[in-house]
């Protein structure tokens, strides 16, 4: 395996750590109007996620850094024709993190719900438009010959892409449901897996069609890594079954852990369907961005790759602190006998 090839895996590392990380983040923001009843059960839903949802987005900022460094042409076709997309995105995480550290500052109800609003639009629009901008990534966009976007948001906004979105829209709020479950007691608790019920059918459903889909496409483009997209997308859906069926027997722990299994080898799934392209031209396919003429010098990888062995484990290692530090339930009664702002 070449550096580049190396690189485009470890690019697709950093994006699996996000999408499972900030993936719950997501799903526990869009969950509040179904489990936060009254304050004190959205006060305990928002401190399920509130010691690490801003470590967990910090994978995000590491992913683009690294597709920067590795893949400046990538970088730049799709930063400039996912524009607006990316902006959106973009506002709705600075919405999102505003809100957490604002809705306590006063005590007014409508100052809260107000900021709860936001916390739910800044988790489900991130939820979608992610999907989206990756359901695009594999099927291929019009590049033009100097690698170029030139089709317009709206052509972004294609059944494909749009199906990708809704399954990354109910995956992850699912993935966000499982860990309020495995974090909270109480009502909350309960409540919980009465919703992660109710979503699973229509998750499964949309997961199911996602996979399909995206073999057909890997299949016609004849992808060298068509065992891979199906063997991951066929693992990824018995994950999928797994959580759904470990959440009906409150098994919270295995749910979770098959909701972070499902995220996993969806991910790998849409990156092998995508190798050996990075954006593959829907005009022309000599015009794609392939990991050989996106990717930077040698030496800028072989630099870049002595950075990575040393800080990628100590990023790993603070990581599982963290959640290691933070991994009691919050309780109702915690919440209960906390100040208001907490």
């Amino acid at each position: 395996m070449d550096l580049a090839t190396l690189w485009f895996w470890i690019v697709a590392f950093f994006f699996v750590g996000y999408f499972v990380l900030d993936g719950f983040d997501f799903g526990v923001g869009m969950s509040l109007p179904f489990l936060g009843k009254n304050d004190v059960s959205r006060r305990q839903v928002i401190n399920t996620i509130g010691p690490v949802w801003d470590l967990n987005e910090t994978w995000v900022i590491v992913a683009g850094a690294v597709l920067f460094a590795s893949f400046p042409e990538w970088y730049a076709s799709l930063f400039s024709g996912f524009y607006l997309p990316l902006l959106l995105i973009l506002l709705a995480l600075i919405l999102r993190g505003v809100s957490f550290e604002y809705r306590h500052q006063r005590e007014s109800l409508k100052w809260k719900q107000g900021f709860d609003r936001m916390i739910v639009i800044g988790s489900a629009v991130p939820a979608l438009l992610w999907g989206v901008a990756f359901g695009n990534i594999v099927q291929g966009v019009a590049l033009d010959e100097n690698h170029i976007y030139v089709g317009g948001f709206f052509a972004l906004l294609n059944p494909y892409a749009l199906l990708v979105g809704a399954t990354t829209l109910l995956l992850f709020f699912l993935h966000g449901v499982l860990f309020v479950a495995l974090k909270t007691d109480g009502p909350v608790h309960e409540d919980a897996h009465k919703l992660a019920a109710r979503v699973a059918v229509p998750t499964v459903i949309a997961a199911a069609a996602t996979v399909l889909w995206t073999i057909m496409i890997a299949a016609e483009r004849e992808a060298p890594l068509l065992w891979l997209v199906i063997g991951t997308g066929a693992l990824a859906a018995v994950a999928l079954l797994s959580a759904v069926v470990f959440s009906l027997r409150k098994r919270d722990g295995w749910a979770f852990f098959a909701g972070i299994l499902t995220v996993l080898f969806a991910v790998v799934m849409l990156f092998s369907a995508l190798f050996p392209y990075v954006m593959p031209s829907t005009i022309d396919p000599a015009f794609s961005l392939t990991i050989a003429n996106a990717s930077s010098t040698p030496y800028t990888l072989q630099i870049m790759s002595w950075t990575a062995l040393i800080a990628m484990p100590l990023v790993i290692a603070y990581q599982t602190w963290t959640y290691w530090v933070f991994r009691k339930r919050v309780t109702r009664k915690s919440i209960e006998g906390a100040p208001a702002h907490a």
